[in-house]
């Protein structure tokens, strides 16, 4: 491997409900992602993926990546920064312009991406991808480099993810206050779908449901990009709650029940398990107690019910219900509990999988998960050098624009990379 430099770096950084985690890694000769440091703390400030306490997140986030600069023997001054709260909106702009049957130049193509930069309305949203996915070439689609081939029409489709501007803005401003530049703010399915989907998923059309602490992401993939999108404000640490409250224990207690004796699945020894429950008091008075395995898996499965019922409503509603051929792929914390693959395929009617991250060596066991799938998908993101369309300014000027056809050599190179 080549000796590391600043440009070689990407550091992830991924602000959840529950924790906090950071990655940096190096991009070898090969443009394979090494992993060289993690970093992980409990994440404090954060609510249903939204910060509420800028202190406490802000703290989180600093000791995450100074533990993962003292395992990778780093400073580093800039992370990519995964957004993973409701509220996203995903849709496809479609532009189309006349050639006159001449030759596909460079120049049309600029001229091309400047157009469909102002093309793009957010309806007072803020926009955090707009990247081109494909051209087509008088309304034929799929067309990746229409450079030097005959047209009347050239035109392109433009992936474009947008949410609210404030929550955005506090997260960007977290990040900053713990003295760490932002590279670029990534919609947290973007990134899980580069992680987690092979090329060929993606284009046959996929759901990816991510299951976090606080809110579930429900993600349509078709044609090779998220078209479609929906959050629910539900996920594991319901989970947990229902557990706390249900047997009268503290939530710690409650999520290591959750992770060592839960299950989405019944078996008939469960009747005959039996788990100690710590009380919640320490005053003395209350005693310990004991429930089966049994009791434990019916509260965990009573939640899920409700939470695939959810699933299934948002699947339909984004044109998603028909079961033949289509794959469901569950990833997040929430799909490490124990059979919760074979409960959702009986629960959803389809095959599902879970989705754990791909495309990083040396990743540690530890984060090897789909809890860290957003994180890796980061990272995945940030080394495809993405190009977006808002590096153009409104009024039609590339800023920083590349000479003598590197924008082209680079739009190429991350439609490859990404779609």
């Amino acid at each position: 491997m080549a000796k590391t430099g600043p440009d070689d770096l990407i550091t992830a950084l991924d602000i959840g409900s529950s924790k906090v985690s950071a990655l940096i890694a190096q991009k070898g000769d090969g443009g394979e992602l090494v992993v060289l440091g993690t970093g992980q703390r409990e994440s404090r400030g954060v609510q249903r993926g939204y910060i509420s306490d800028m202190h406490a997140t802000e703290a989180a986030v600093r000791e995450a990546v100074e533990q993962a600069e003292r395992i990778a023997g780093l400073n580093i001054e800039d992370v990519w920064v995964g957004f993973s709260a409701g509220g996203l909106v995903s849709d496809v702009v479609k532009l189309e312009v006349d050639l006159g049957g001449h030759r596909v130049e460079e120049g049309d193509i600029d001229d091309l991406l400047r157009a469909g930069r102002n093309a793009i309305d957010p309806g007072g949203r803020m926009v955090l991808h707009a990247q081109p996915m494909r051209y087509t070439l008088d309304g034929r689609n799929g067309v990746r480099n229409p450079l030097g081939l005959h047209a009347d029409k050239l035109g392109v489709d433009i992936h474009v993810v947008a949410t609210d501007g404030s929550p955005v803005r506090n997260l960007d401003l977290c990040v900053r206050s713990a003295h760490l530049e932002v590279k670029s703010i990534i919609a947290a399915p973007v990134a899980t779908g580069l992680s987690c989907l092979s090329e060929e998923e993606r284009e046959l059309g996929v759901a990816l449901v991510e299951i976090g602490a606080g809110v579930t992401n429900v993600s349509v993939f078709r044609e090779g990009v998220l078209a479609s999108l929906a959050s629910i404000g539900m996920g594991a640490a319901d989970i947990t709650d229902d557990i706390a409250s249900a047997f009268g224990t503290r939530r710690a207690q409650a999520e290591r029940m959750k992770c060592f004796h839960g299950s989405a699945n019944m078996s008939p020894r469960d009747h005959h398990e039996m788990i100690d429950v710590a009380p919640i008091s320490h005053d003395g008075e209350a005693e310990a107690s004991r429930i089966t395995r049994s009791q434990l898996n019916t509260v965990i499965r009573a939640r899920l019910e409700r939470l695939m019922a959810e699933i299934t409503k948002e699947l339909k509603r984004l044109n998603f219900d028909d079961p033949v051929g289509r794959q469901i792929v569950l990833t997040g914390g929430g799909a490490e509990l124990r059979g919760i693959a074979d409960y959702a395929q009986q629960a959803l009617g389809r095959a599902v999988r879970v989705g754990r991250p791909r495309g990083l060596s040396a990743l540690p066991e530890a984060h090897s998960g789909p809890a860290f799938a957003t994180l890796a998908g980061l990272a995945v993101f940030a080394a495809s050098s993405p190009i977006d369309l808002r590096a153009i300014e409104p009024g039609g000027q590339m800023v920083a624009r590349p000479r003598g056809g590197a924008l082209l050599g680079r739009l190429m190179s991350a439609f490859r990379a990404n779609y």
